[in-house]
């Protein structure tokens, strides 16, 4: 009779090696659990969280008057001093020239800015006006997002539980912006509207006419980027539609508000969230352009766009005021890739299909 001892010896091999795959897959999955403790979603979060955080609680000192000699007092993002115009920032460039004429102007009681990150050309703190701007873009970008995110949402629900002609009607309405260039149905809402408040009366300056560009500026740019979010929540709500829980819904006389609110919206509120994610550095980087092109926020009051617009004409090859170009462009670049990765591993938290693709990749 043949001994059993190879074929133990066999199992036993075969147990063993089990469990060094099995060892082996548990190391491999808490090294995976530990970079994605680091991944650049973590770090977005943080970049992000830091410069609205600057940008907001700085906003008491931005907005606060200032006092200057013989004149009223105005407040410290537009108060500017001609003798102490386009100073380098103190840690670049501190000679004795410009502390004499720091000095003079201290002397005669005159306003004099902070040179952390330079002065303009009318001698105004860029780093004040680079916060409160910050603050500016962020406002318009957000808002413009949550507009999108919110009339996206709802007509792309209406839509879907309509069906029938009204769908196709609805669907074909948005096919037909999305033939037009979005950026330029922005310019003519922007433009056409402040055509409008000119016939009014409203005049260009003052806190009304800032208020009704940002208002305008966010609405426009909201207008034209629901597109996206009202073709990715019909789809869910046709999936969602088409289930037992919502048939029985319609049979038990549930109304349409209340099928929104309680199943719907439920079941959308992750693709909503990733969209919002990404849509509100569209929006930032919309706002930006406009404001660059001089359609947006206006002087006095600043914006990441209008600061980078009026620093690139101070940068040239025989004397370069670098830093009139470098803290707006860098604010806008830091906070579109925040939240680009903070958007990117919202979709892939939420989408499995591109979780496993990033994975294999």
């Amino acid at each position: 009779m043949r001994p059993l001892y190879p074929l133990r010896r066999r199992l036993l091999q075969n147990d063993q090696c089990g469990t060094e795959h099995q060892t082996a897959e548990k190391t491999r999955a808490m090294k995976e659990r530990r970079i994605a403790r680091f991944s650049p979603a973590i770090v977005g979060y943080f970049v992000f969280a830091a410069i609205l955080l600057a940008c907001v609680v700085s906003l008491p000192w931005t907005m606060a008057r200032v006092e200057r000699e013989g004149n009223a007092p105005v407040r410290r993002y537009e108060a500017g001093n001609l003798d102490l115009s386009l100073l380098a920032p103190s840690w670049w460039e501190d000679s004795q020239q410009i502390r004499d004429r720091i000095q003079v102007q201290q002397a005669a009681d005159a306003y004099v800015p902070s040179r952390i990150l330079g002065t303009d050309r009318l001698g105004r703190d860029v780093f004040a006006r680079c916060l409160l701007g910050g603050a500016v873009s962020l406002l318009v970008g957000l808002s413009a997002a949550l507009v999108a995110v919110g009339f996206g949402t709802l007509y792309g629900t209406t839509s879907a539980a309509c069906g029938g002609r009204v769908d196709n009607i609805m669907m074909r309405a948005v096919d037909v912006m999305y033939g037009l260039p979005s950026m330029l149905l922005v310019v003519m809402f922007a433009v056409a509207a402040d055509g409008i408040l000119e016939r009014v009366g409203i005049e260009r300056t003052g806190s009304g006419r800032q208020f009704f560009d940002l208002l305008i500026l966010l609405l426009a740019i909201g207008a034209t980027s629901w597109l996206t979010v009202a073709r990715v929540i019909r789809g869910q709500v046709l999936s969602l539609r088409g289930q037992l829980f919502m048939e029985a819904c319609r049979a038990v006389g549930v109304g349409p508000w209340r099928q929104f609110r309680l199943h719907y919206l439920p079941n959308v509120i992750a693709p909503i969230a990733v969209y919002a994610a990404l849509a509100v550095p569209a929006a930032i980087l919309a706002e930006s352009f406009l404001s660059f092109l001089g359609i947006g926020v206006r002087e006095p009051l600043p914006s990441w766009g209008n600061l980078a617009a009026e620093g690139l004409s101070e940068v040239n090859t025989i004397r370069s005021r670098w830093w009139l170009l470098l803290w707006p462009c860098l604010s806008i670049a830091l906070t579109l890739l925040a939240l680009n990765f903070v958007g990117d591993a919202l979709r892939r938290a939420v989408d499995p299909a591109s979780r496993g693709r990033s994975a294999t990749a």
